[in-house]
């Protein structure tokens, strides 16, 4: 046995609650080294000589990736504090027992050489989420060209390639003018990149966080697209862009023109003056990327914080918007997320706040800072199997469990999986258009928890390379439409909505690499995913009814194919 591979730590990422007196507590090992790991728990006030309190409960390895496996139970508890600690089991029968951050060859009897929960302090860091986000579908608008209320030629709004600067005359209007299109789909919620004024087609560079920029609207056609929206039963999310602002906001403008006596100098991490503030030159202040045109907030400044969590807040207040999508959120400092959570859950309790971040970030995802992430691991993986074909699917479901194994139990049905997005290549365009990776890859997303992210567009198998040409014109013409990804999607989403039991955790799992398969049992259910473009013989199968196309299964399974079945 690795006891060097061994993890836990007695902090509210491994022993946390999930409901009043339940709890799940959970251990890391290396992959495949114990035979099973026994959680051994006891009251830390009750003496028992008094009262037996000793409790054995066997944990469950609820995922496993290429390295570690990952165990955890969920027990009852009602008391002050408890102490507990583990014992494991390797396939010899020989035993550890780990408490305490020490390893020992004996049972543990000593209390003192056991971890500790507190109760009470772990059930009020309990991760409250809102309920109605759990596995929801969103829908991500790029707003300069989505839609147009205004009668745009064919020339000017499907020109391709696509540059950074393009105004095709994309707005709020035609946004809502379009509403229907995003309710049959089927999405659950609306995420809108930035709004403001900005002198940019992307608006990442905001001059003014309290007007909509005059090209997408007003105030009063945000107001009427969240209420219209709302009576669809679809939630909006705005953009909230706090790590940075552009060079023609007052704050940074006042900066430019009177210094170091400027009331807002401390507002930016500036290294010198007069500012180095133009194309081709590195600036001397911190910025999004280098780039001059974004200068980097300092939110340690408590007058910062302030000023834009009142953005955030009278956008709820205003307009009802039902939270932020926060970029670059993990450059921006943790004492600037707490202070914005406990005041936008003031407003608006069941506000979702996703922070943009390219990697998983525990130190967000304590309950007290974000509610989740948009999940690029999973768009790598997807990618890597799909697209690229450099993952075998075991690797690629390894991946998948890795996420798992990391995440709070509560936050794994709410992280947004992607396949793609403003700021990366269309999948489509990554599958060398290739319509049956595409399927297979929207039926991954679909068919596994989370919230699935779709991209506008993807829904008609719209093209684009890498930023900026991921961002053309909607196709909302049929000559430029594939129905038949539209169609895709209705389905998968409606097999999605109608049999819940498929977003349940595994009960278990198999791979096969030389065939490309994967195979997720749930307690309800069977999907059953070919990765290889050939064609499979599972008899196993044969003459049950696949979900997604309503048919007999007759043991053929087409190449890059899903099936779900009843069990």
């Amino acid at each position: 046995m690795e006891l060097s591979s061994v993890l836990h730590i007695a902090d509210r990422r491994f022993a946390y609650a999930v409901d009043k007196n339940s709890f799940i507590i959970r251990i890391r090992t290396k992959r495949d080294d114990f035979k099973e790991v026994i959680l051994h728990s006891r009251y830390k006030y009750v003496p028992l000589k008094f009262i037996n309190t000793m409790e054995e409960t066997k944990m469950h390895l609820y995922a496993k990736d290429n390295v570690f496996d990952y165990y955890e139970a969920n027990i009852k508890i009602d008391c002050i504090c408890l102490r507990y600690y583990f014992e494991l089991v390797d396939y010899d029968s020989n035993k550890a027992y780990f408490g305490n951050n020490r390893f020992y060859k004996n049972d543990i009897d000593n209390i003192d050489f056991m971890f500790d929960l507190p109760q009470n302090l772990r059930e009020e860091e309990m991760y409250v989420l809102p309920k109605w986000a759990k596995n929801g579908i969103v829908y991500q608008i790029f707003p300069a060209r989505f839609a147009s209320s205004e009668d745009i030629s064919k020339e000017i709004w499907y020109k391709a390639p696509i540059g950074h600067q393009e105004e095709i005359g994309g707005n709020l209007r035609g946004i809502i003018n379009h509403l229907d299109h995003i309710s049959e789909l089927g999405a659950d919620l609306i995420y809108m990149t930035p709004i403001f004024k900005s002198t940019s087609s992307h608006k990442y560079n905001i001059a003014d966080y309290y007007t909509i920029d005059p090209t997408f609207g007003s105030k009063e056609d945000l107001i009427e697209l969240v209420k219209k929206a709302h009576e669809k039963g679809i939630r909006v999310i705005l953009d909230g862009v706090f790590n940075h602002t552009g060079i023609d906001f007052f704050a940074f403008k006042d900066v430019l023109k009177n210094g170091k006596d400027s009331n807002y100098y401390n507002w930016y991490y500036i290294n010198d003056y007069p500012l180095v503030c133009e194309w081709g030159k590195r600036p001397n202040y911190k910025s999004f990327a280098y780039f001059f045109g974004m200068p980097k907030l300092n939110e340690d400044n408590p007058v910062v914080r302030k000023y834009f969590i009142d953005v955030a807040t009278y956008w709820i207040k205003e307009a009802d918007i039902d939270g932020w999508r926060l970029d670059v959120a993990d450059e921006v400092s943790h004492v600037f997320w707490k202070e914005f959570r406990r005041e936008v859950k003031k407003v608006k309790p069941d506000a979702l706040i996703i922070g943009e971040v390219w990697h998983y970030a525990e130190d967000f995802l304590d309950g007290d800072e974000w509610d989740t992430v948009m999940n690029y691991d999973f768009y790598f993986s997807v990618r890597e199997l799909v697209a690229k074909e450099t993952l075998t699917v075991s690797e690629f479901y390894a991946e998948i469990e890795t996420i798992k194994g990391r995440c709070h139990k509560a936050i794994y049905p709410y992280l947004w999986n992607l396949l793609d997005s403003h700021d990366t290549e269309r999948f489509y365009n990554a599958c060398n258009y290739d319509k049956k990776k595409e399927k297979l890859a929207i039926a991954i997303q679909l068919l596994f928890e989370g919230m699935p992210l779709i991209y506008y567009g993807d829904e008609f198998g719209m093209k684009g390379s890498h930023d900026p040409d991921n961002r053309r014109g909607m196709y909302w013409d049929r000559e430029y439409q594939d129905l038949e990804f539209f169609d895709w999607y209705k389905k998968l989403i409606q097999v999605r909505k109608n049999n819940p039991g498929i977003l349940e955790e595994n009960v278990s799992y198999k791979t096969i690499d030389e065939l490309g398969l994967l195979v997720l049992e749930k307690p309800s259910y069977t999907l059953v995913f070919n990765t290889k473009n050939k064609e499979l013989v599972l008899d196993e199968y044969i003459g049950k009814e696949d979900l997604i196309e309503n048919k007999i299964f007759d043991g053929n399974m087409k190449p890059l194919s899903v099936l779900v079945f009843n069990k």
